[in-house]
């Protein structure tokens, strides 16, 4: 990259990872070995942050812990239904009461309340065939020890006798799922090998993106113990690093087999390999990377986690496609062609790469006819991203899982026997200073129980000397329901605030149902900014680079475009469940709250990284030339293969992980998959050449006062400047030429 002066060149890189090949490949190697050897030794610790918002649920829970001093820690549910008879029959009793006993005794259970118990006649369904069990855990509870507590609560199980576990203590995430990853680089390899028609060309990108990806997750298992991150990190970064890792090592060994068949000798072809591609490398990682960064300005726990750890991922594969690849390409030597294509370099000779072909020849549709084409391309991407304007946030609860969870089967049992709203009920914490107020919170439990949209609500008796108490509010409506967000808004706009007046009470409405709602709401706030900052960004680094406004501003408006296609296929596919039950994916219900979030810096990335390689290379041409049609034509000529193929290979990649079983990571599979395959081949390969046809030498115009201000920032290396430069409603000059 060229900043400020002389750009220092990646050559010397290049040339001493050839010369010191396998030394290369073994510290690889040992560095992963290491790192491996550490994860062993200290293991993981994933974990969840809260957020830092200053939220109605958050003040509750934090008035409601200090007000009880309590360590417990996390809760589940124990639910039973009968096939036959009741939950009150003897048989049935006697082996839950024992079972609930067991539980109770088990180590790491600080408390158990059972429905046979002289309080526990709420947890017993009205028609008698339904019961729960409430188990909550010690604070320091381990994993070893919540599955032996599993173990006891199911024993009893039979055909008459169902018994299925859920809430925060029994939810279970599925572990990254090594078929999907095998299946991503399967279909990878196959993509690759039908493209090139040899072996090495189809192995390297995915040895190089492997490599990268492995050694990022021993990396990121060891980062654990210092950065709090999400237990789904590792799935996160392995999507992103196995689709990023395996672009930007194509476009570096699609640019050495070009250098090869013009005749360049090995080791020169991956210096020059790396010094022009590898820029372009470098400069799309970093952006993926600063995108990743920039959500640590949202001040969001779960998100900082994430980001980190993605871009720990991003990093280390941009690493690996700039030193393990060319020494991976000077061992393999002449093989990266194909055997035809070393034959026909040995009879006939090196010879021109710019060959009449199918992308050259829709590179010149797209030059003749502009206008239809663009605005083609325009209106479909439109209608893929309207979605977008219903798009609906929140946290999917147990009723979004596939039927055979036992999580799903528990929620639906509670649903049945007790109504939908008791699988989140919401929890009022009351601060209650003055004899006044204990007598206003009781008047707000009855006022409660009139309330639409509420099920229930009771409140545990406030002992002599306590000054905050716990109102539960069951809704009539699940914890995902719209319906239910709506009540959390009503409670606190209108029921709250008439039940405070005159007294010196305070009411805040908690619990995890409202919890999730606040954060929802949070990040629905701060979304519209944060994808205004993002296309911001990508404008300014797009006009350092390319040394023209229109782009970047055509470039900043697309990449909303994109993000907006990226929401929209995860609405359709979640919100409204068009498919999602055919995938595995659950009944449909809002996309999780931080999902949007990530997308935007993902797809910003990715957007990037094609419009970086397709435009970088149409202003080589355009330097050579001074020629803004033919720069336009050649460049995307020249791009349209290896970014249908890279585009072709994420999109694989991202499908695979629709299939792993985990509902983020399968939105984030959707999203990225639908939207970067419409980003690359139709906005890249269509819109993008389009409205640059039709804007001829004004893509290229900067003032001169601007261009002097600028830094100089070389994507592609140094080249040649064009003869001539247009400004706006004058003749081409040479002032203010980008170098």
């Amino acid at each position: 990259m060229k900043l400020l002066g002389k750009a220092p060149s990646m050559s010397p890189l290049a040339r001493w990872c050839h010369r010191h090949r396998l030394a290369v490949v073994l510290a690889w190697v040992g560095l992963l070995f290491a790192l491996g050897l550490g994860v062993g030794m200290a293991g993981s610790a994933f974990g969840n942050s809260s957020t830092s918002q200053n939220t109605d649920s958050a003040r509750a829970a934090a008035l409601l812990q200090k007000a009880s001093n309590s360590a417990a820690g996390k809760s589940g549910r124990i639910v039973w239904q009968t096939r036959q008879g009741k939950v009150t029959d003897a048989a049935a009793e006697r082996a839950m009461t024992d079972a609930v006993e067991r539980v109770a005794a088990a180590p790491g259970v600080a408390s158990v309340s059972s429905p046979y118990s002289p309080d526990g006649a709420r947890q017993i369904s009205a028609d008698r065939t339904t019961a729960f069990a409430t188990v909550t855990f010690d604070q320091d509870v381990g994993d070893s020890q919540i599955d032996r507590v599993r173990q006891l609560a199911t024993g009893p199980g039979t055909a008459r006798l169902h018994i299925a576990l859920n809430g925060q203590a029994f939810s279970v995430s599925p572990a990254p799922n090594a078929a999907a990853d095998a299946m991503g680089i399967a279909l990878a390899f196959a993509v690759l090998l039908f493209v090139f028609r040899a072996v090495w060309v189809a192995v390297l990108p995915i040895v190089t993106a492997v490599v990268g990806v492995g050694t990022s997750a021993v990396a990121v298992m060891l980062l654990s113990h210092v950065v709090t991150l999400s237990s789904t990190t590792l799935t996160l970064g392995s999507l992103i690093g196995l689709g990023v890792g395996i672009d930007y090592a194509l476009l570096i060994v699609n640019r050495h087999r070009t250098n090869l068949l013009g005749g360049t000798g090995i080791a020169e072809s991956i210096a020059k390999s790396l010094n022009t591609s590898g820029r372009a490398v470098i400069f799309a990682g970093l952006t993926v990377v600063i995108a990743l960064l920039g959500m640590l300005t949202l001040n969001v726990g779960i998100l900082d986690g994430m980001a980190v750890g993605a871009a720990v991922t991003v990093v280390l594969t941009v690493l690996a496609a700039v030193t393990l690849l060319p020494a991976l390409l000077g061992l393999i030597g002449s093989r990266v062609l194909s055997r035809r294509e070393r034959r026909a370099l040995a009879d006939v000779g090196p010879r021109s790469t710019i060959e009449a072909g199918p992308w050259s020849r829709w590179a010149g549709h797209v030059q003749a006819r502009p206008k239809t084409l663009g605005l083609l391309g325009l209106v479909v991407v439109t209608a893929l991203a309207l979605p977008t304007l219903s798009l609906r946030l929140g946290a999917a609860d147990d009723g979004n899982l596939p039927a055979s969870s036992t999580n799903r089967q528990a929620y639906d049992m509670i649903a049945h026997g007790f109504g939908p709203g008791v699988n989140g009920p919401l929890v009022l914490a009351v601060q209650a200073p003055a004899a006044a107020d204990r007598a206003a919170a009781a008047k707000l439990v009855t006022t409660l129980r009139q309330v639409d949209g509420v099920a229930s609500a009771n409140a545990a008796p406030m002992r002599e000397g306590q000054t905050v108490g716990a109102i539960s509010v069951v809704p009539t409506t699940s914890p995902q329901s719209a319906a239910t967000s709506d009540l959390i808004d009503h409670l606190r706009a209108e029921v709250v605030p008439r039940a405070e007046q005159g007294t010196s009470m305070k009411v805040y409405v908690g619990g995890v149902t409202a919890s999730n709602d606040d954060f929802a709401s949070v990040l629905t706030a701060k979304l519209p900014l944060f994808v205004l900052v993002i296309a911001a960004l990508g404008f300014l680094l797009l006009t350092v680079a390319f040394r023209s406004l229109l782009i970047p501003a055509v470039g900043a408006v697309l990449n909303i475009l994109s993000i907006g296609v990226a929401f929209g296929a995860i609405v359709v596919v979640f919100q409204y469940g068009f498919g999602a039950s055919l995938l595995g994916l659950g009944a449909a219900g809002p996309i999780e709250s931080f999902v949007p979030i990530l997308v935007v810096g993902i797809m910003f990335g990715l957007s990037m990284d094609y419009q970086v390689f397709l435009v970088s290379r149409m202003r080589e041409e355009w330097a050579h030339t001074g020629d803004s049609h033919r720069a336009v034509r050649v460049g995307q000529a020249e791009t349209g293969q290896v970014i249908a193929v890279a585009a072709t290979i994420m999109f694989c990649v991202f499908g695979s992980f629709v299939f792993g079983g985990l509902r983020v990571i399968s939105e984030f599979g959707v999203s990225l998959a639908v939207a970067v395959a419409l980003d690359a081949l139709l906005i890249r390969m269509v819109v993008v050449p389009a409205l640059m046809h039709l804007c001829g030498r004004a893509n290229w115009w900067l003032p001169r006062r601007l261009d002097r201000a600028l830094p100089r920032f070389s994507v592609e290396g140094p080249s040649e400047e064009p003869a001539s430069r247009p400004g706006p409603g004058r003749e081409p000059q040479t002032a203010g030429l980008p170098r």
